[in-house]
């Protein structure tokens, strides 16, 4: 279909089926819903108007109040503002449940980077064995994160699951009936969750879609691309999961979380084998096979409802009854439903007992701290510590040799300093789930904030003082770097590491592989949009290089966000572009909060997802000799838009009044009060906010409920500019239209543009104090939108993609009253002297219109 049919799908299937199904909510039969429903219209376009004319949200909620409302006090009227924002998130509700459902109709299911796609391409270029050799190696690894940008909680992704079933029906006797359970269902945390709860909630994308959507995309491949033989043991997607395991600034994940998450992860993917085997008893009803999925059912059984008296079936015992049972049926029943089981097979060989595989991360400083702390406690008893006195003033090399020596079987109940113990029963809890749920089930430690090798050998030494033997070590210790100076470094690092006596032993017992780890978010945060992601690319390209030197093979894992100043955004087509100077042996990346709903909150969708990051991988690697690699020219062009854009933004970041203006203006300081994360919203004990303890989330996140979004372009203007005047406009031009990678990263930065939005904030213009930090920002929009357009020879921001920009377009128009609402809410506690209720009452009304601007955005944290 043409790019016109598809916007045509979406007005017909998105755009008029939520307006119809809108109207539902104002019929609802509760108290004062009618009223809030008849009103909002009348408030949304009082914003819309309100804003072309230069009125600010104050001028706008305030007119609205005294033309249609008869409110008298300001307490009826932040009544009236919460039951507008509740109104507004069931509305948020509902249209993801129709965006959910329209999905097939409105994306190419089969189209570029669908993995029928890529067979049929291959196919075409004679390169059908060059793709069966790449797939019985390359995977994708997607990791599930609680980063708090999610804000529904798990009843209400059900309400959206089934909604979006009926939509696709047309079922308005149903549809009818979730649209009032939804009137009904909370939306909001009333206390913080554990990191227990935020692990329950992200299973049920595994339970429910992932479980599903991998295991087709399993089928697929061994059907179409290996004609039903495939033998290889590659499972093409893993899953990893962060909750109970990510340490990283939250103090309420210990040893007790870990092991009780990877407890659930087991009990979930056994519950999954047990559903589908009980559907298998209906058809393998013959003899022989009957017993024999009979007693497997039981077996399912006594693992679920009865772990602690029951013998845990292993995945190779599993593996094994399943594999007889098909020999049974090929050699005496006719392979009859033979297709089903495999299915089976292939989920079992996919997910194991383990589902997903927890990670364990931890910041660098809190295991120098740890190591400290455990030398001092054991002198303190006995007068023998494990470091020397002067270890502190010793050189990295020395220090180095002396954690490599350290072993021990250190007792974590000895130890008085709470996060020593922890630290210490952390490690012990990796031995212990992996007993439980196999090797896979626990088997990365990542180390955040890594800043040189003695971090990397302080891990090293914590695993050897806690038992573990170091020829037998079943771990990938993997450093993760996130400044722009740490990804400077990163390569000197490694190949120190690599040169390392010790650490080469391990290595050769991890088949020589080293996974790093990448982050986008803080890279971002720290340099900018395009110099973080410039930095990331030539530091993989040089951690390649550096690697193979040394026969070993680096696998890349991208710390991914949602929007394209966190790494989101088009994220395949990053992978498509990357040239043959990058690893491609995997691909793995982050998943969090709306991310996880919008790309994989239904099968199709996820499937969809999935297949475009696979396909990506393989393609670079299959067809790059009919895709551009980077000329010296261009790279020249990129390292020094890199850097202007990396000055520009520096220059904002240091300006006295930057973090004052987003705690002013925005939600910032209210993301610690959403309960929607056990983590905290930055790093750090109590105190005033420093930039390097927030946290890329709320960061993020405030820029774009602000409708700035500074991180995804602040700087690309400026540096887009100065090439215009070195008379580089051309060569620019040439770059975006033949490098991906470059194309890519402009693509994205639109995505943040189109969602911004001054007219919310122009009156900050006018603020003595903080006028000139919005200009500023201001013109840097203008400046990079205009030249963005020139570069791409567009009229529109996203004019490629137009369902996506259609989308955004319908998201932020529903959730406009919220912002300004938002907006209000602000200036009330910031200008006007309110009694303490009040105060109490703003704030909580801020937190509440958090929710559904979030929710719509889909990735803006």
């Amino acid at each position: 279909m043409s790019s016109s049919q598809y916007i045509n799908n979406f007005k017909r299937n998105v755009t008029d089926k939520y307006t119809i199904y809108n109207s539902l909510f104002a019929a609802l039969p509760f108290s004062g819903i009618a009223n809030v429903g008849a009103l909002l219209p009348i408030l949304l376009q009082a914003c819309i108007d309100g804003y072309a004319d230069g009125k600010n949200p104050m001028q706008i909620i305030d007119h609205f109040f005294q033309q249609h409302t008869n409110v008298k006090t300001e307490a009826e009227k932040v009544d009236r503002l919460f039951k507008f924002a509740q109104y507004i998130e069931r509305q948020v509700v509902l249209f993801d449940a129709i965006e959910d459902a329209a999905f097939t109709t409105v994306n190419n299911i089969d189209g570029p980077g669908s993995l029928k796609a890529l067979l049929n391409e291959a196919a075409f270029a004679g390169k059908t064995q060059a793709l069966k050799n790449k797939l019985r190696k390359f995977k994708v690894r997607v990791v599930l994160t609680a980063h708090p940008t999610q804000f529904y909680p798990g009843s209400v992704l059900g309400i959206i699951h089934d909604m979006n079933e009926a939509i696709s029906k047309n079922d308005f006797h149903t549809i009818n009936l979730y649209i009032q359970q939804l009137g009904i269902t909370p939306f909001f945390n009333k206390k913080q969750p554990t990191p227990y709860d935020e692990a329950l909630n992200l299973m049920w994308y595994l339970e429910n879609i992932l479980y599903h959507s991998i295991g087709n995309i399993y089928n697929f491949i061994e059907r179409e691309v290996f004609d039903n033989q495939f033998d290889g043991d590659n499972p093409f997607i893993e899953l990893g999961f962060w909750p109970g395991g990510d340490r990283d600034g939250n103090p309420f994940v210990n040893a007790a979380t870990t092991i009780k998450v990877a407890e659930a992860l087991r009990s979930a993917i056994i519950v999954c084998y047990y559903r589908d085997v009980r559907k298998l008893t209906r058809r393998l009803t013959f003899t022989g096979v009957d017993v024999m999925i009979h007693h497997l059912e039981e077996q399912l059984y006594e693992n679920v409802f009865r772990p602690k008296e029951s013998k845990r079936i292993t995945t190779q015992e599993l593996l094994q009854q399943l594999v007889d049972m098909r020999a049974l049926i090929i050699t005496q029943h006719h392979s009859l439903y033979i297709q089903r089981l495999d299915s089976l097979i292939h989920k079992v060989k996919i997910f194991g007992t383990h589902f997903a595989a927890l990670d364990i991360r931890q910041d660098s400083r809190i295991h120098t701290q740890v190591l400290a702390q455990i030398n001092s406690e054991l002198k303190a008893k006995d007068s023998t510590g494990i470091l020397p006195d002067n270890y502190t003033a010793l050189s990295a090399e020395e220090k180095i040799n002396i954690l490599a020596s350290l072993k021990a079987s250190l007792d974590p109940e000895l130890f008085s300093d709470a996060i020593t113990k922890d630290t210490l029963q952390s490690i012990y809890a990796m031995n212990t789930v992996q007993q439980a749920n196999g090797e896979a089930g626990c088997q990365r430690y990542i180390i955040s904030n890594c800043q040189n090798a003695v971090n990397v050998m302080e891990v090293y030494a914590l695993f050897c003082l806690c038992g573990w033997v170091a020829d037998s070590l079943t771990v990938d210790i993997v450093p993760l770097f996130e400044t722009i100076d740490d990804l400077r470094e990163a390569e000197t690092i490694m190949e120190f590491l690599y040169t390392l006596p010790v650490y080469k032993q391990h290595l050769q017992l991890r088949q020589q592989n080293q996974t790093i780890m990448l982050g986008f978010s803080d890279g971002t945060k720290d340099g900018g949009y395009l110099q973080a992601n410039w930095s990331i690319y030539t530091a993989k390209e040089n951690l390649t290089a550096i690697s193979r030197k040394y026969n070993i093979k680096a696998k890349f894992f991208d710390g991914r966000g949602g929007p394209p100043s966190r790494g989101g955004g088009k994220t395949n087509k990053f992978y498509a572009s990357l040239g043959n100077k990058i690893e491609n042996e995997e691909i793995q990346l982050t998943i969090q909060g709306q991310t996880i709903t919008s790309n994989f909150g239904t099968i199709q969708s996820s499937q969809y997802n999935l297949e475009q990051l696979l396909s990506a991988g393989i393609s670079n690697e299959l067809f790059a000799d009919t895709r551009m690699q980077l000329s010296q020219h261009e790279r020249n062009l990129l390292e020094e838009l890199g850097s202007i854009s990396y000055q520009t933004y520096q220059s904002f970041k240091i300006h006295p009044l930057f973090l004052a203006y987003l705690q002013q203006f925005s939600p910032l300081n209210y993301y610690s009060k959403s309960n929607i994360a056990s983590r905290p919203a930055k790093r750090g004990g109590s105190g005033g906010l420093r930039f390097e303890d927030l946290r890329a989330v709320p960061f993020v996140g405030s820029w774009s409920q602000l409708k700035q979004n500074v991180p995804g372009y602040f700087g690309v203007g400026t540096a887009l500019q100065k090439m215009k005047e070195k008379g580089l406009w051309e060569d620019v031009k040439a770059m975006f239209r033949n490098v991906l990678f470059f194309r890519t990263l402009i693509d994205n930065s639109m995505m943040s543009m189109l969602k911004s939005s001054f007219a919310l904030t122009q009156y900050i213009k006018d603020d003595a104090k903080y006028g000139a930090i919005w200009e500023l920002i201001k013109k840097e929009f203008d400046l990079t939108a205009t030249l963005v357009l020139e570069l791409s020879d567009s009229t529109e921001l996203m004019q490629d993609d137009r369902t996506g920009r259609a989308s955004i377009q319908m998201r932020d128009k529903i959730v406009l009253p919220l912002l300004t609402i938002q907006q209000y809410a602000l200036h009330q506690l910031h200008e006007k002297t309110v009694t303490p209720e009040m105060k109490e009452v703003y704030e909580k009304l801020i937190t509440r219109s958090m929710f559904g601007i979030i929710n719509a955005a889909r990735n803006s944290a």
